[in-house]
């Protein structure tokens, strides 16, 4: 893989800004943002181990609801 300098990630973001434009920026390299910590704990997580407290947010997120106590 090639080593990235100051040249080439100035020319990267200014791709990025003219792609998005400066207002969409930051909510781009926000969900870019959650999308990596996502794919992190889910490539470091045991394929045993249940997922976190939370999930993923969604309504179909696999978990089963916590069973009633009589």
């Amino acid at each position: 893989m090639a080593d990235l300098g100051l040249p080439e990630l100035l020319i990267i973001v200014a791709v990025f800004v003219l792609l998005f434009g400066s207002a969409r920026l930051p909510d781009a390299a926000r969900s870019v943002g959650r999308s990596l910590r996502a794919f992190k704990t889910e490539v470091n997580r045991p394929d045993d181990a249940p997922p976190p407290p939370g999930g993923t947010g969604g309504p179909d997120d696999g978990r089963q609801p916590p069973a009633a106590q009589s």
